[in-house]
C-alpha cells in the first residue's frame, strides 16, 4: 500500500468535502472508536480503512456507476470548480510499470485495482462497529425514539439479495431453486432493527443454504435485558425463545399451527397463560438442545384475534402480566377515532415495519440489481455500505421530522434519498459555513416536505396472491360462460 503524504493529503480533504450531508453523524472520532473497538489501525493512506467507508457509502449511493468512476468522481467536481489542481503525472521510470500498478497513471489519484487490492484486507468488524456505535448514539440522543412503554423495541427478519450471474458467488452463497430460469445466485440477510424508526443494528450476511434461525440464534445473543423483540412466524423455535428468555428479555411471534399449548389460566377474553413442553426433535444433533439451563417447559401468554377479511390469528408472547402489555395493545388495528385523531396500529403489527425496510434498502435504494463484486469479501463490502447510507438517510428523515414536527415514518424514503442526491452538488463545492447555516438547514425542510400519505388499515396483497386471484377469477368467468 502506498503511504506517500501528497496522497494521503489530498485524499483526506476530499473525505471531507465528499458526503458532508453525513459528515456531522459520521465523524472521525467515530471512525477512529470504530477501529480501536474492531482491533484494525487507521493506515496513513489514501484507501485507508476510513475512506474505504466513504466510498463503499458513494458505490451505494451512486448504483449506475462503477468503481473506477466513483474513485475519480469527486476530483473531477472539485476541478470542475477550480477547487483542486492536479499536480500532474508521476515522474517517469525507468522500468516500464505495469497495468496493474497501484500507484495510479496520475499523481494524486488511486487506480482501481489498489481499491480492490485494500477492500480485501479490510475487516469487517469494522462495519460491524461503526454500525453499532451510530446506533448507540441514536439511541443517547433520541431515547424514545426506540422505546416502548420501558422495553426497548427490536424486530427481526430475513430475505434473499438476488446477486449478479458470476461463478464465484453461486459457489460462495448458493443459488435460487427455479426450474424456469438459470439458477441465480442469491445470498440470505437477517436483520435486527428498531421498528419505531426504521434504524438498523445488527445484520447477517450469510449463504442461502444458512436457515434464518441459526442467524437469530446468534443475533439474539447480543440482546440486553428489558428488550422485547417481534419476529414471524418463521423464527419459532423452543430454543430460540428460551435464548431470549434467558437473556432477561421478551418476544412477541404469531402461533405456529399445530403446536400443542396446554391452557393453565384466562386472563381475559381471548387471553390465556399456556403452557408448552419441550418439544421431541427426530434430529440427532439439536443446537438448541445444548443450551445450558433449558427448562423442560415455557410458560407463554396466547393472544387471539381476528380481523375482518383475514382469518383467525393468535399473538404468543413470554410478556405475561396484562397490566403492562394488555390485549389490545397487541393486535389493535390502526385507524381514525370519531375526532379524526389517528391511532397507531397494536404492539406486533409493528413487526411489518422492517419489511418496509427491505423493500427500501432493496429496492428504492437500489441495492438489488446495483451489486458489482464478483467475489463474496466484495459483495459483503458493497452491501455494508447500502446498509450504512440508509442508516445515516434514517437518521437525517427523523431530524427533518423532529425539526419541524411530523411523524418520522410519515416521511418518504425515496424523495429523501432524492433530496440528499439533488444537494449533493452544492454541498460538496460550499464552504463549510454556508454548509451549516443555510444548506443543511433547507436540506431538512425539503425532506420533511415530503408525506406519504396516511392509510390505516390498507391492504396491500403481495403479487402473487393478486395473479392467483385474477387467474382464478378469468377461469371462473370461462366456466360460467360455457355453461
Amino acid at each position: 500500500m502506498f503511504t506517500d503524504e501528497r496522497r494521503c493529503n489530498v485524499w483526506n480533504r476530499i473525505r471531507q468535502q465528499d458526503l458532508r450531508v453525513f459528515g456531522r453523524i459520521l465523524t472521525p472520532a467515530l471512525m477512529k472508536e470504530a477501529a480501536q473497538a474492531a482491533g484494525v489501525k487507521l493506515r496513513n493512506s489514501p484507501l485507508n480503512q476510513a475512506n474505504l467507508v466513504w466510498l463503499g457509502i458513494a458505490a451505494a449511493l451512486h448504483t449506475a456507476k462503477n468503481f473506477a468512476d466513483i474513485l475519480v468522481l469527486t476530483f473531477k467536481l472539485l476541478e470542475d470548480a477550480d477547487l483542486w489542481k492536479p499536480d500532474g503525472p508521476p515522474p517517469k521510470r525507468k522500468r516500464r510499470a505495469s497495468k496493474h500498478n497501484p500507484h495510479g497513471k496520475k499523481g494524486v489519484l488511486a487506480s482501481e485495482e489498489a481499491f480492490v487490492q485494500a477492500r480485501q484486507r479490510m475487516s469487517m468488524d469494522f462495519w460491524l462497529w461503526l454500525l453499532l456505535l451510530l446506533a448507540r448514539r441514536f439511541q443517547d440522543q433520541h431515547p424514545d425514539a426506540v422505546r416502548w412503554k420501558g422495553f426497548r423495541l427490536l424486530a427481526i427478519d430475513g430475505t434473499e439479495i438476488a446477486l449478479p450471474y458470476w461463478k464465484t458467488l453461486a459457489q460462495a452463497f448458493g443459488t435460487s431453486r427455479n426450474g424456469r430460469r438459470r439458477r441465480r445466485p442469491q445470498a440470505r440477510m437477517v436483520m435486527l432493527a428498531f421498528p419505531q424508526c426504521r434504524l438498523p443494528w445488527r445484520y447477517e450476511l450469510t449463504p442461502r443454504s444458512r436457515h434464518e434461525q441459526t442467524s437469530a440464534a446468534k443475533l439474539v445473543e447480543h440482546l440486553e435485558p428489558h428488550d422485547l423483540l417481534l419476529m414471524d412466524r418463521g423464527f419459532w423455535s423452543y430454543g430460540l425463545f428460551w435464548q431470549i428468555q434467558r437473556r432477561q428479555a421478551f418476544f412477541g411471534i404469531r402461533l405456529r399451527r399445530g403446536v400443542s399449548l396446554k391452557k393453565l389460566k384466562d386472563l381475559g377474553p381471548d387471553d390465556r397463560l399456556v403452557e408448552w413442553k419441550m418439544p421431541k426433535t427426530s434430529r440427532k444433533k439439536c443446537a438448541w438442545k445444548a443450551l445450558p439451563g433449558l427448562p423442560k417447559s415455557l410458560t407463554l401468554r396466547v393472544i387471539r384475534y381476528h380481523m375482518a377479511g383475514f382469518r383467525p390469528s393468535a399473538v404468543v408472547t413470554n410478556v405475561l402480566d396484562p397490566e403492562i402489555a394488555s390485549r389490545e395493545d397487541w393486535v389493535r388495528m390502526a385507524t381514525a377515532d370519531e375526532a379524526g385523531r389517528v391511532l397507531e396500529a397494536g404492539l406486533y403489527h409493528r413487526r411489518w415495519e422492517i419489511e418496509t425496510m427491505f423493500c427500501e434498502l432493496k429496492v428504492r435504494q437500489g441495492m438489488q440489481r446495483s451489486l458489482r463484486s464478483r467475489t463474496a469479501e466484495g459483495v459483503s463490502f458493497e452491501v455494508a455500505g447500502h446498509v450504512l447510507l440508509y442508516f445515516l438517510t434514517r437518521w437525517l428523515i427523523f431530524e427533518a421530522a423532529e425539526e419541524y414536527g411530523v411523524p418520522p415514518l410519515r416521511i418518504s424514503f425515496t424523495q429523501a434519498l432524492r433530496e440528499i442526491n439533488d444537494m449533493r452538488h452544492a454541498l460538496l463545492l460550499a464552504d463549510p459555513q454556508r454548509v451549516r447555516r443555510i444548506l443543511l438547514p433547507r436540506l431538512l425542510w425539503r425532506i420533511a416536505q415530503h408525506l406519504v400519505p396516511l392509510r390505516p388499515g390498507r391492504h396491500y396483497p403481495r403479487p402473487a396472491d393478486r395473479y392467483r386471484k385474477g387467474k382464478y377469477r378469468q377461469t371462473a368467468r370461462r366456466v360460467t360462460k360455457q355453461t
